[in-house]
């Protein structure tokens, strides 16, 4: 079928920072006591709002983070971001190949705008990505995924039917999320298991970015 909307996550996706952003979790969580490895922290959290480690770890250590944990946690991810944050191999060529073929594409992501701004204006790839083919979960009350709002807004927004979407997404949530909203998801196995991104309904699987045109 011929797909009328692309819609692209940003972390993990677009940009590079699920590496930084984790490994950072990670580091933080241990140094407030609760130890955690770079591994843990991409199963835990990969593809959920950051607001919510304050219930794992209360789930899994019956423990409580400083109330500003999630704000100082972004000022180092930030920080990191600055210094290292790149795009993801392929994601500029993507991009670009998407407007030569006249397929219209844009980004939802969970994370707010301040965090999308940064790494689109970090990796170079604002140009591609004008700010009405942006959308986060802070457009829709704060819902992010797996709730299928967010993508349902943008579809809406391109007055696409969700059945003629196509999603491209890394995490469990962010497939789920895509499915709840009618539209079909390809899994990028970048940092999570293929059999996570199946399990939580993947249309198709991709190893590279270079592959999503094949599914258009």
């Amino acid at each position: 079928m011929s797909r009328k909307l692309v819609i692209l996550d940003n972390d993990g996706v677009l940009v590079d920072s699920e590496r930084i952003s984790h490994r950072i979790m990670a580091a933080y969580l241990t140094e407030l006591g609760y130890p955690t490895t770079f591994e843990e922290a991409v199963r835990r959290f990969l593809g959920t709002a950051a607001r919510n480690v304050h219930q794992v770890i209360a789930d899994l250590h019956g423990g409580r983070l400083p109330d500003d944990f999630v704000a100082l946690w972004q000022e180092r991810v930030f920080a990191a971001f600055r210094e290292d944050l790149t795009a993801v191999p392929g994601a500029p060529d993507l991009l670009a190949d998407l407007r030569r073929r006249g397929t219209p594409y844009c980004l939802a992501s969970s994370s707010d705008h301040a965090w999308i701004d940064l790494t689109l204006d970090r990796t170079g790839l604002r140009a591609h990505l004008p700010p009405e083919a942006v959308f986060s979960a802070q457009d829709v009350g704060g819902v992010g995924k797996p709730a299928p709002d967010l993508f349902l807004h943008a579809a809406a927004s391109f007055r696409v039917h969700p059945a003629d979407c196509l999603v491209v997404e890394d995490s469990p949530n962010g497939v789920l999320a895509a499915r709840a909203a009618g539209m079909d998801v390809l899994g990028y196995t970048a940092l999570t298991p293929a059999d996570r991104l199946r399990d939580a309904g993947a249309t198709h699987l991709i190893t590279s970015l270079s592959e999503v045109t094949d599914h258009l």
